[in-house]
């Protein structure tokens, strides 16, 4: 079985800064993938290329059967098979709870008031915020709006998830809360791509690590490489607070 996603020597430049520079990375379905690394490794950069929101310079992509290299690519489709949450919930403030998590429904795959209302019930039950439908985005919390981001993702059927540091600007409470419905999302089997800067986290709950580090990966295996790093790099990096 193909992998549902596959970079082979991926380099991009942002101007003279060279980001990614030849990265290579497999994740099979229902693997959970944590990529940890510094600020400024490349990690988010490489992950914004698995959805194709940067263009590469080099180098092949492949995301759910999706070739992102090809320049006739379906756009649409990939956006549909790929569900992606960042840090910043981008929720639109004028809509209500549900009227965000349908907004797709509706516009994108068409469907009708009544099938995006049920689908969007049962997203919003998936991360436990069902009695919150009609509550607007700033009468929530932080974790409450992340929450509703990952359901807004799961109510397209996703084949798989990209999640880029979606808990750094929470508390350690309201971290907790997404780091449950993140847990219960890899029980069911969905396919994750995690940038994350939460190493216990990554440890219980990832089948494999990368660490990236200046744009490359620079060592990756099981999650007992954080307890037993390879390189000067990520022992450093981790410092074993494990």
């Amino acid at each position: 079985m193909s992998p549902v996603v596959e970079l082979r020597n991926v380099h991009k430049r942002f101007g003279a800064q060279h980001v990614l520079k030849g990265v290579s990375l497999k994740v099979d379905k229902g693997e959970i993938l944590a990529v940890i690394g510094q600020s400024g490794s490349g990690k988010s950069t490489a992950l914004r290329c698995m959805d194709r929101l940067e263009r590469v310079d080099a180098g092949e992509i492949t995301v759910c059967g999706h070739s992102l290299h090809d320049s006739d690519m379906d756009l649409r489709q990939l956006r549909q098979d790929v569900g992606i949450v960042f840090q910043s919930y981008n929720l639109f403030p004028h809509l209500t709870v549900l009227g965000n998590v349908m907004l797709a429904l509706r516009h994108v795959k068409k469907f009708s008031r009544a099938r995006a209302r049920d689908i969007a019930d049962r997203a919003l039950a998936q991360v436990g915020l069902e009695d919150k439908a009609d509550a607007y985005p700033e009468q929530l919390s932080g974790g409450q709006q992340q929450r509703v981001a990952i359901a807004r993702s799961l109510a397209m059927d996703p084949q798989l998830m990209l999640f880029d540091e979606v808990t750094s600007a929470l508390d350690p409470q309201l971290t907790g809360e997404v780091l449950k419905v993140i847990e219960a999302l890899a029980g069911n089997g969905m396919t994750m791509v995690l940038v994350t800067h939460e190493m216990a986290f990554a440890y219980r709950l990832a089948s494999r690590v990368v660490f990236m580090h200046q744009g490359q990966v620079w060592e990756e295996g099981g999650s007992e490489i954080l307890k037993q790093p390879k390189t000067r790099e990520l022992q450093d990096f981790v410092g074993n607070g494990l």
